[in-house]
């Protein structure tokens, strides 16, 4: 057999032996940095043809290599079925029946794709070379991928007798995006028959990416349903750096000129959906040009006419990975609601928005069962990483189908979460998120911990993440309020848009409100305080060292935005400070005024909370001499402070290793300002 089936076993021995050494006693162990590191990722479901089978990936960490390998789990959709590993690799794809009726799919290897059949597992075509992004045909005789080309030679080219040189050349502003500098590649759209042949590049020679980078994926790419061409999501403007003008556009499978069906729309269209009989493309589309957090709209294309409609006008959400009924008259899709991610429906007919599903959890990767009774998707929580679900959608009912990490979590003591809201300062209710450490008990006083999110409009909802991991903060035994203070979305346009142009004004208030009702508290001890967030949440807690008086012990920022006016000549994409910050701080007398007020480094002289910073050097949204920055000014003021650096992570942490030190400090930072015996 291969290899893939030892280290699945490898790995739950390893984690049973984690599991035991944390303790003996039944449902008391705690989560840990290492055991956190070592959960399963479940993930890229896909639903077969038929509906009778589901494939989805198993990636199983290795910290001491410091990597980790995806495995390809089957799981038939009858109730009471049991999965398997079949293959290894990831980014499934099924293709139409092959020969004797044999189901097939197609799975992204190291070298290459292979395509399989469950009956034998046997390859039956390849296609070499590394790609993304794939997808096949309905007919299965076409592979669609996209693989980076070169187009611009580097700088060095034009002088080869300087065989050591190494530099590189830009002509325009476009010259690095979020970890990395560009090498004059792009990510072409490719077709090329199951049966091989030549892969010919659908966008050749462009200076264009799709999808859009960094994070676009294969939603942003559709087949029609008569597999005659490709629709796909591209920006082609002359300045992307500063627009989110992407359009949906569509090619002939034999290449061709392509052809804009979204002109006139400024902002981001994306994540085409072709309605099985072909009349629509279903799309979403924000209608602010440069505001990367508009609605996200539901829009149809009628491809007999040309038009495009808005399905729902008065549906005051985004509408997430959007996907037909087989009779074509129904979409289902995903939406934010109050710190949850639920699947609603809307037909055709009626055009208007139905809630199917309701719980405190995150639902994604949502397949649509071919008799549109059923839907499978990825359901997270803020204990739990996800797992595959399925989902009755005439009542919601939800059906766990898959616990691969319940050897994990069998002898886990969980968190305690509840949803609570607060009143701000202009009469308006704050949602939280309160996680209470487990075996908790309100006769104590726990040390607290206010979460500043990032994004800045991303929401505060039920994810599971790796690095920002609540059920782990509250098992180091803090009390943990994560706040959906203005300016995130899942609570209307208008509360989501509330924090552009005033990063230092309501969402600040939301912020010390809530954190100001929790420290009044009894099980809260006031004294041992922290505030910890990444990006625009570590702009929060520069913010708030200057700003926040003595609430605080400890502070945490990472990637955090420092200095504004520094921070706007040195990010890559403008469009986003020009949006938020109201454009460069010399343009106009009230531009100047805000980055004076809302700029961090403005209010150095009030310092005095311990601060850990962190960054990565290859942060380029938030360039680390920001952090820099933010670090001289605690040093020479006499903070107690520290500088914690990664060379080859950027605005994320995602090696493991890397990982696993970042809890360690986080928590070692954390204990030390706001433990038993803190200032020591």
């Amino acid at each position: 057999m291969p290899n893939f089936r030892r280290g699945v076993c490898a790995f739950s021995a390893a984690l049973a032996a984690v599991v035991a050494l944390a303790g003996a006693a039944p449902c008391q162990q705690l989560l840990t940095p290492e055991s956190l590191a070592g959960l399963l990722r479940v993930g890229e479901l896909a639903l077969s043809p038929d509906g009778a089978h589901l494939l989805y990936t198993v990636r199983t960490p290795d910290l001491a290599q410091n990597r980790s390998a995806a495995v390809v789990w089957l799981l038939p959709t009858a109730p009471g079925s049991k999965g398997k590993p079949v293959a290894e690799g990831s980014s499934p794809v099924w293709l139409p029946a092959g020969p004797g009726g044999a189901s097939r799919f197609a799975v992204v290897t190291k070298d290459g794709v292979v395509v399989r059949t469950l009956a034998d597992a046997a390859v039956v075509a390849t296609l070499p070379g590394a790609v993304a992004n794939l997808s096949a045909a309905p007919a299965g005789d076409h592979f669609a991928f996209t693989r980076d080309v070169a187009i611009d030679p580097p700088v060095t080219a034009a002088h080869p007798d300087l065989p050591k040189a190494n530099a590189r050349a830009y002509d325009d502003l476009m010259v690095r995006h979020w970890d990395h500098w560009l090498d004059g590649s792009y990510s072409h759209l490719f077709v090329r028959p199951l049966a091989g042949g030549e892969a010919r590049d659908l966008m050749p020679g462009e200076r264009v990416h799709t999808p859009l980078p960094p994070f676009g994926g294969g939603e942003q790419i559709a087949w029609s349903p008569d597999g005659k061409e490709l629709c796909y999501t591209a920006r082609r403007v002359p300045n992307p750096e500063a627009s989110t003008d992407s359009s949906l556009w569509v090619v002939p499978v034999g290449g061709g000129e392509a052809k804009n069906v979204t002109p006139g729309m400024p902002g981001y269209d994306q994540d085409p959906s072709y309605s099985p009989d072909g009349r629509w493309i279903a799309f979403a589309s924000m209608a602010r040009p440069g505001f990367e957090a508009d609605r996200l709209r539901l829009f149809l294309h009628d491809r007999q006419s040309g038009k495009n409609q808005e399905l729902l006008p008065d549906f005051d959400a985004s509408a997430h990975e959007l996907r037909w009924t087989k009779d074509s008259q129904a979409l289902f899709f995903t939406v934010e609601v109050e710190g949850t991610t639920q699947v609603y429906t809307a037909s055709l007919a009626g055009r208007q928005a139905v809630r199917v599903t309701n719980g405190r959890h995150a639902l994604s990767g949502l397949q649509v069962a071919p008799d549109g009774a059923s839907l499978f998707a990825l359901r997270t929580s803020m204990e739990r990483p996800a797992e595959v679900v399925r989902i009755d959608a005439r009542t919601g009912a939800i059906t766990a189908l898959t616990d691969h990490n319940g050897p994990a979590f069998a002898d886990l003591a969980l968190p305690q979460i509840d949803g609570e809201w607060f009143p701000a300062t202009d009469g308006k209710q704050i949602h939280a998120w309160i996680v209470k450490p487990p075996n908790f008990d309100p006769s104590k006083r726990y040390p607290f911990v206010l979460y500043c999110q990032g994004g800045p409009q991303s929401m505060v909802g039920q994810g599971f993440s790796f690095r920002w991991n609540f059920h782990l903060m509250a098992s180091k035994g803090y009390v943990v309020a994560a706040v959906n203070r203005r300016g995130l979305p899942g609570f209307g346009q208008a509360w989501n848009d509330q924090i552009s142009q005033d990063w230092g004004g309501q969402a600040m208030a939301d912020l010390l409100s809530v954190c100001d009702a929790m420290q009044a508290r009894p099980y809260v001890d006031k004294a041992r305080s922290a505030a910890v967030g990444a990006s625009f949440g570590g702009f929060t807690v520069y913010w708030l060292m200057g700003n926040a008086g003595d609430r605080f012990a400890s502070m945490i920022a990472h990637c955090g935005v420092f200095n504004l006016e520094s921070m706007y000549l040195a990010t890559e994409e403008l469009f986003f400070v020009d949006w938020d910050l109201g454009g460069p701080y010399w343009r106009t007398p009230e531009a100047a005024e805000r980055y004076r007020r809302f700029s961090p480094h403005r209010y150095v002289q009030n310092w005095k909370t311990p601060l850990l910073v962190i960054h990565g050097e290859q942060d380029f949204r938030v360039p680390y001499d920001q952090g820099l920055q933010a670090f001289t000014a605690a040093q020479l003021q006499g903070v107690p402070s520290r500088l914690l650096m990664f060379p080859n992570e950027g605005h994320w942490v995602l090696q493991a290793q890397n990982g696993v030190l970042w809890q360690r400090e986080f928590f070692g930072w954390l204990d030390r300002w706001c433990g038993e015996g803190r200032g020591k």
